[in-house]
């Protein structure tokens, strides 16, 4: 348990790789810095050197540049094959270093200038030369994915097998990167790459292309007759399943166990996870979970060294969809995990509601109470500590709640900063007359705003549930003030300053609901009126559908109409908005869904 929750999202070796990248970048960009300043000069040696005057001019071949560069690197760079030959000539020293220990043929190897890396290489470069990070020239040329560039180094012998500041080999880099063909030329026929070659942390060339997902790669691995290891750990533990069930990568964990059966299935990493548990983990790919629970060797409620299960993982990291499928196919959710370099007398443990709470992720504690299963040989359950004193966990939890406040602040800023200043309002501007309607948030008065008579309606002060009033408020707010048409309740204006001040004003109807009149006055409506009032609502509604970023009411019923001029729609009850999900605008609390 222990070791679970401290397991780090990022590798050394991730770190390293993200420092290398930054440092090709600023590389190039040094280059072109170089380049752009000394364009003339460049023109004018170019001329110089046609005239083998060079030296007669008194240059230096082995000058740097302020960024630490010379002629020749410039030159390779620039990819210009002719200016590249006459510095040579001229006597530039081809194996002399500059910024990041480059050669001219690493640079040319980046820029991918096949001609220049050719004029190079005959001219004798050293083809294994490495840089600061002890990358040769063919570690560069598959990294960037320059395959015909691989192709001429490998022609003039390059190192196929050699080996970074990490240990990451060529064959390490293009698998990472998903380049199917130079993986290709790397395993070629006569090759001598190893294709199970570890880097500093045992990674295989499998687990990289694994994890970022490069089906055809683990595919071409995996069928080919190169005595490849498919099982093997780095030193987390990792194989290269677990790796792809971490990152939710489903079709290279089908091609993994159809090519390479179920023998990774079954081992656990040091942070006690088999592929299940890092299925779990990742939590946003049902089909992967369910594919792997359609396994023989895979069960529900597989427990590792320390106990936790899939739902554990589920519930840390507060993938609520996934805990429900989980709970729904039979997940016992008593079953405790314990940190195992504890001594057996001060074992902490811990059921999956209890790492859910430590979390703060609240509404999957709560889905937890509602799936209790409590056990009668057993004196705790989920909602108590085992060992502990029985004492009820109660929401919203200590971090759940700093969570809650944390973004409804920022909502609040937000909405603040976008909400147009007309719509801005004051409590002190409002005049509140008699309750017209009432509910969960709060209720609704009629009220004068600016010598308007108005709807206001008015929320309480706020408490942390599961969706929290403030929360409530700026989605509300947020969809209102972008409507404008004449059969759609009119927004008027919002108090934002204080939660304990919220308040949303809309244009007042004096005719009450269509509910009001059909079902409490039971007022008989004809023909024509009704035909009017359908026009009217499919008026509305076009108007919803049509709008940039469409909304759909989802819960059109006779108390989501005003009777005024014109029939309009207030009620906006199950809303949605497609691709992003923002509330629903007057009346009622339900589930809100997006469209994605």
């Amino acid at each position: 348990m222990g070791n679970y929750k401290s397991r780090p999202t990022q590798t050394c070796t991730d770190e390293w790789k993200k420092k290398v990248s930054e440092s090709y970048a600023v590389i190039i960009e040094r280059l072109e810095e170089d380049l752009k300043i000394k364009e003339e000069e460049f023109k004018e040696l170019k001329h110089c050197l046609k005239m083998w005057t060079l030296m007669l001019k008194g240059l230096r071949p082995s000058r740097l540049t302020r960024n630490g560069f010379t002629a020749l690197h410039l030159a390779a760079f620039k990819g210009n094959a002719e200016l590249v030959t006459a510095l040579l000539h001229g006597g530039a020293d081809i194996q002399q270093v500059g910024y990041g220990a480059l050669t001219a043929l690493h640079i040319a190897t980046v820029a991918a200038h096949l001609e220049v890396v050719d004029i190079l290489l005959q001219h004798g470069a050293y083809v294994n030369v490495q840089d600061a990070v002890f990358f040769t020239p063919l570690h560069i040329a598959a990294y960037f994915g320059h395959e015909q560039v691989c192709k001429l180094l490998m022609k003039f012998e390059a190192d196929v097998n050699a080996s970074g500041e990490v240990g990451d080999r060529p064959l390490h880099l293009a698998a990472a990167k998903g380049y199917l063909g130079i993986v290709k030329l790397l395993m070629g026929d006569g090759s001598k790459t190893d294709v199970n070659a570890q880097d500093n942390e045992d990674h295989v060339p499998l687990h990289f292309c694994s994890r970022f997902g490069h089906q055809e790669v683990v595919r071409f691995l995996l069928q080919g007759t190169f005595d490849i290891q498919p099982h093997s750990v780095n030193i987390y533990g990792d194989t290269p399943l677990h790796l792809a069930c971490y990152n939710g990568k489903f079709e290279v964990v089908q091609e993994i166990i159809q090519l390479s059966g179920a023998e990774s299935l079954s081992k656990e990493n040091i942070f006690s996870e088999t592929a299940f548990h890092s299925a779990c983990t990742y939590g946003k790919n049902l089909e992967m979970v369910k594919y792997l629970l359609s396994q023989n060797a895979v069960s529900i409620n597989q427990q590792g060294r320390d106990g936790h299960t899939g739902l554990h993982s589920a519930c840390f990291h507060g993938h609520i969809r996934l805990v429900q499928f989980l709970l729904d196919n039979g997940a016992d959710m008593n079953l405790v995990a314990c940190d195992p370099s504890r001594s057996s007398g001060e074992k902490d443990e811990q059921t999956c509601l209890m790492w859910a709470y430590e979390k703060g992720h609240d509404a999957i504690v709560t889905l937890l109470k509602h799936y209790k299963r409590p056990q009668d040989d057993s004196p705790c359950n989920e909602y108590s500590q085992p060992g502990g004193d029985g004492s009820y966990v109660s929401v919203p939890s200590p971090l759940g709640k700093i969570k809650s406040m944390t973004k409804e602040k920022a909502d609040v800023l937000l909405l603040r900063a976008s909400l147009p200043s007309n719509f801005h309002l004051q409590l002190s501007e409002l005049e509140f007359n008699e309750i017209i309607g009432s509910g969960s948030f709060g209720k609704v008065y009629k009220g004068r705003c600016r010598n308007k008579i108005v709807a206001i309606k008015r929320y309480r002060a706020n408490t942390y549930c599961s969706k929290s009033d403030t929360d409530m408020f700026c989605r509300e707010v947020s969809i209102l003030c972008r409507l404008n048409h004449p059969c759609v309740i009119q927004f008027v204006g919002a108090c934002l300053d204080d939660p304990s001040q919220f308040a949303i004003v809309t244009q007042y109807v004096s005719g009450g609901s269509l509910f009001s009149l059909l079902h409490e006055q039971k007022r008989i409506i004809d023909l024509q009126s009704k035909l009017i009032i359908a026009i009217d609502v499919a008026k509305g509604m076009e108007y919803l559908h049509n709008l940039t970023q469409p909304i759909i009411h989802r819960d059109l019923n006779s108390r989501c109409f005003v009777i005024h001029t014109l029939f309009c729609v207030c009620h906006f009850a199950l809303i949605m908005l497609c691709r992003t999900c923002v509330g629903w605008p007057l009346r009622c609390l339900p589930n809100v869904h997006a469209i994605r």
